[in-house]
């Protein structure tokens, strides 16, 4: 099995191959092929290699599926004895990228 944990837009991933993700608002369009290089771990059929802080020599290339938003998140705030209250919602603007291929040059 092979796998490899990759940073993108400030937050770890564990990806294979043949899955999609949800990540941050990524501005390409859809269908688009995206290269990942931020690389920390990548895991070859049990022999594991580790970056110093990034594997310079592993590519991992995906495809945009499509452009969405993520589920509801309820932001309130109350200040006690006060009488203030604000609630307020919050969608995530989210782009899934499906994983196509991890490489080692």
């Amino acid at each position: 099995m092979k796998y490899a944990i990759v940073e993108i837009s400030g937050r770890q991933f564990w990806v294979e191959t043949g899955k999609y993700y949800d990540l941050n608002r990524i501005p390409t369009e859809l269908g688009k092929e995206i290269t990942l290089n931020r690389v920390l771990l990548l895991n070859n059929d049990g022999e594991v290699l580790i970056g110093k802080p990034f594997l310079e020599q592993v590519k991992i290339t995906g495809r945009v599926l499509e452009h969405l938003r993520g589920r509801k998140k309820i932001v309130y705030k109350m200040r006690p004895k006060k009488k203030t209250r604000k609630k307020q919602g919050h969608r995530q603007e989210l782009t899934r990228v499906l994983i196509e291929n991890i490489s080692i040059n």
